[in-house]
């Protein structure tokens, strides 16, 4: 009897998609993908509208990272206006955007790892349904709940001083900022009102979830080193010295080894390097570097990658736990998909970092903020967004209305490591098993949400579809079949 598992849709993710595992006549899993299933076209919808409506007409593509999106655009329209790639911005202009950035970070970040990922490792991937969910966290921990919740607050209240609002704004512009921040928001952010959301308690509870995250690892070291490994190349930017940056840089890829495999290019020249295959059972391109071809080609964005290309982290106290990272693995690239989260919340420590350096910084309540220049035909703009690189490509006519849009969004990169860590969970979980219990579709999903991916981001898509497992003879005859209503947690969570 061979058997067709089918999990629709992927929970605790944002956007909707599906897996199906295909099992042979003995029991082994013989082929297994992650299929985006809907489709909207972003990329038509923008065409013939003026220019510098593009920085915030691409947030609506999602509601949990439109600041990366926003910001992405406006640097490529920088580009198209003459303000440069990305350091040609004022100094108060680039701090904004900055400041904006890495609230959008440490929210993002936060909002996935305590929400989403965390019931997972508090409860087990198998543990009951009903408590493995945001509200088991909180009656099981109500103080990391709590702080939890309070971090991603103020990770929106700097969006919302820096952008206009808290999702959706309009503070990024082809050239600039259109604002900067008062000395009551200064402050207001970096000391507080009296209560816990100031500068120096997020760079300690950020601490504090580091801490959370490493006791974990030491109980538990053989399922967080083992769950889904596989090698891969790693794409991020990074600064030019190497540095970890998250805002602005040069592309550089390395491999399983460590070779650099992509050297440091100016980003506007990716449509060099970079190529997109389609493939029939998915609306998700899959990406690879062009030198090396569509099989060994692929590489792996996110947190886990950029910790992989950078040579350091420039704030101190996400350097010394960027050097006990880079440590676990002898100082070669880490190949293990739970040690995102171990990443992820090195990026939390650094964002907290850089947001209470910024707030610091005087320039941030200038008031020169934009600068133009020779105007150009097309811009790149490119991002490390929360879940890796992200990439927006603008042609403008003459007539200033956006003839061309090419988007490739952070999952979109991850497609193909997706599909390996779902391929890699599967063979382990389901080869010869007899029967198919949630636990084991969960298991399935872990591997999934580690990436933190945005499907709607990559696809453009929105749906909602239910859970529905189906189990078939050799004959194609449907046995038997289990379903779940649909969840919409995440959405939830925004709202």
């Amino acid at each position: 009897m061979t058997r067709k598992i089918v999990i629709e849709p992927i929970t605790r993710v944002e956007g909707h998609g599906k897996v199906t595992i295909q099992l042979d006549d003995a029991g082994n899993v013989a082929q297994s993908r992650l299929h985006i299933v809907e489709f909207r076209g972003f990329e038509r919808f923008v065409q013939g509208r003026p220019y510098w409506e593009a920085p915030v007409l691409v947030q609506r593509l999602c509601g949990i990272c439109p600041v990366s999106h926003h910001l992405a655009a406006a640097k490529a329209m920088d580009v198209v206006v003459g303000a440069g790639t990305g350091d040609g911005l004022t100094p108060t202009a680039e701090k904004i955007r900055r400041l904006m950035h890495y609230g959008q970070i440490f929210q993002s970040h936060s909002l996935h790892f305590f929400h989403l990922a965390s019931p997972d490792l508090l409860f087990g991937y198998d543990s009951d349904p009903a408590i493995r969910n945001v509200v088991g966290v909180a009656l099981a921990n109500r103080e990391l709940a709590t702080q939890a919740i309070l971090m991603r607050k103020y990770g929106q209240e700097v969006i919302a001083a820096t952008a206009g609002k808290k999702i959706h704004g309009t503070g990024a512009i082809p050239g600039g900022v259109n604002k900067s921040l008062s000395a009551e928001e200064r402050d207001r952010l970096l000391k507080g009102d009296g209560g816990p959301l100031n500068a120096d308690h997020m760079v300690a509870w950020a601490q504090g979830a580091l801490a959370f995250f490493k006791d974990y690892y030491k109980k538990h070291k053989a399922f967080i080193d083992g769950f889904s490994r596989f090698p891969s190349n790693h794409l991020s930017l990074v600064r030019k010295d190497g540095a970890l940056d998250l805002y602005h840089g040069v592309l550089r890829a390395v491999d399983a080894e460590g070779r650099r495999i992509l050297n440091d290019v100016d980003y506007q020249e990716y449509l060099e390097h970079f190529r997109e295959e389609v493939r029939s059972w998915s609306y998700m391109k899959f990406p690879f570097l062009k030198a090396l071809g569509k099989e060994n080609g692929w590489y792996r964005v996110g947190p886990l990658a950029r910790l992989n290309v950078a040579d350091f982290v420039p704030t101190p106290l996400a350097q010394r736990e960027f050097e006990a990272f880079k440590a676990a693995t002898g100082g070669k690239p880490n190949d293990m998909c739970m040690h995102t989260h171990w990443a992820r919340l090195i990026e939390v420590l650094h964002a907290a970092e850089s947001m209470r350096d910024l707030l610091r910084d005087p320039d941030i309540l200038g008031n020169r903020l934009i600068v133009k220049g020779k105007r150009q035909a097309e811009g790149v703009g490119i991002i490390e967004a929360p879940r890796g690189t992200l990439i927006h490509h603008f042609a403008v006519g003459e007539d200033d209305l956006i003839k061309m849009a090419n988007l490739i969004v952070s999952t979109t990169h991850n497609n193909e490591p997706m599909n390996r860590a779902v391929n890699c969970v599967a063979r382990a979980m389901l080869t010869k098993a007899k029967e198919i219990t949630e636990g084991m579709l969960n298991a399935i999903e872990v591997a999934i949400r580690a990436y933190d991916p945005c499907l709607s981001c990559a696809t453009h898509a929105y749906g909602q579809m239910p859970l529905e497992v189906s189990l078939f003879d050799s004959r194609g005859r449907l046995v038997s079949r289990r379903r779940k209503p649909n969840r919409r947690f995440r959405q939830d969570l925004q709202d």
